[in-house]
């Protein structure tokens, strides 16, 4: 054979043998699969019928993720609980040494404790968290410790918080989509909850007559969806972007909650509208 004719027998030869490593090899076929897994773009997915009890899909459902500002969540539903709505309470100090997002509260303001509860789920305020853990508990420690008993006792065993915002900490804070299923399930007993999360602006106003404008990061509700879903966001650099919320559905109410998102909003409108059979 001569030279001439060699050179692209080899390099024909060379291609074959790249050719079928790469499409035979384990590891590099696991790889074109997982970037091949389509719009579930977040690390752990629920979505449940929560009127009927019945799963329509999950992914890692049970795993750990950080909540970020979910965590308002609880914190909403133990401030329900266990106080007024028109009840005053005042800022304190510690309120204003938090990361934003916040509403700058200033200490010695008085705010009600709805017009507080406004501020966490809308704008997800860090520091309306403090004070309302504060107005509860005493301190915000003391408010955790209830937050982790009450977690318990609704069913979400796998959930530990250490602060009422999500904010980043050096303990470890986690939860898993299942629990705050359970944890946002409750939540929806409370009117109070259910008209604040479908509200895409709001002012508040401090006792002393200060206005604060208030502004939803439920993106979902200022966008061109056929059909609303309402919740509470989050998003740290670690935990990545998070929501839990839910829409209606016939009779039925249907909850999905989503954590260690890429593509989060493309992730709800893929996994309602098919496995929800509610076209988004």
């Amino acid at each position: 054979m001569s030279r001439t004719n060699a050179h692209p027998i080899k390099r024909i030869l060379i291609f074959s043998l790249v050719f079928i490593f790469f499409f035979t090899s384990p590891t590099l076929a696991k790889r074109r699969k997982s970037r091949g897994s389509g719009p579930i773009g977040c690390r752990s997915v629920i979505f449940s019928d929560s009127t009927k009890l019945k799963r329509l899909y999950g992914k890692g459902v049970h795993t750990r993720v950080q909540p970020a500002s979910t965590t308002k969540v609880m914190t909403a539903l133990l401030v329900l609980e266990r106080l007024s709505l028109n009840k005053y309470v005042t800022v304190g100090r510690n309120a204003t040494y938090v990361q934003p997002s916040k509403i700058n509260v200033i200490p010695g303001e008085k705010y009600k404790v709805s017009e507080l509860l406004y501020a966490i789920l809308l704008s997800s305020a860090n520091d309306a968290s403090i004070v309302l853990a504060e107005a509860v508990a005493g301190s915000e420690q003391n408010f955790v410790h209830l937050m982790n008993q009450r977690a318990k006792q609704l069913g979400a065993r796998q959930t530990r918080f250490v602060n009422s915002n999500g904010l980043p900490s050096r303990r470890s804070q986690y939860t898993t989509a299942y629990d705050m299923y359970l944890i946002f399930r409750q939540a929806l007993r409370h009117g109070f909850f259910r008209k604040a999360i479908a509200l895409q602006y709001n002012t508040i106003e401090s006792r002393g007559g200060r206005k604060i404008a208030l502004k939803s990061h439920n993106k979902i509700l200022f966008g061109d969806w056929k059909r609303k879903i309402y919740g509470k966001t989050g998003y740290t650099r670690a935990a990545q972007a998070c929501f839990v919320g839910a829409m209606k559905k016939e009779e039925s109410t249907l909850i999905i909650a989503v954590f260690g998102c890429s593509k989060r909003w493309e992730t709800i409108k893929h996994v309602v509208s098919r496995y929800g059979g509610v076209a988004l």
